[in-house]
């Protein structure tokens, strides 16, 4: 990915998401309504199964700005950029489609907590073209 490339092209965003921060490693989508940040930062893999030979993973994560304080909780690691630029896009299609305007953070976690990340994961080698 070039450097002045941003992670996801702005017109496969859904509405009113836009990309807030991005660095070489870290990189941060927000909405405006709800106020919901979604951010991809690499990490140490240090949870992984060290047969998989990781040594570092992408953390998705999201913070939710309330009045008076942050939510910030994990949604997840995967192993690879790729993964991660899916995963944050999956989550913003699924904030899009089902939470309204209201600030409902239980409804944003709700939401973030049923996307599938292991549905980012190849399940087998590609096909050969013989």
């Amino acid at each position: 990915m070039a450097a002045a490339q941003d992670p996801i092209p702005s017109e496969a965003l859904p509405p009113r998401w836009g990309l807030a921060e991005r660095r070489d490693e870290r990189f941060t989508y927000r909405h405006s309504r709800p106020p919901i940040e979604l951010i991809a930062e690499v990490t140490a893999a240090d949870r992984s199964h060290p047969g998989l030979g990781l040594c570092r993973c992408w953390e998705l994560r999201y913070r939710y700005f309330l009045a008076d304080r942050v939510i910030s909780e994990s949604i997840g690691r995967v192993s690879t950029q790729r993964a991660a630029v899916d995963g944050l896009l999956e989550c913003m299609h699924r904030i899009h489609d089902t939470v309204s305007a209201a600030d409902d953070p239980f409804a944003v976690r709700e939401v973030l907590h049923s996307v599938s990340l292991s549905d980012l994961v190849p399940s087998g080698l590609p096909a050969s073209s013989e």
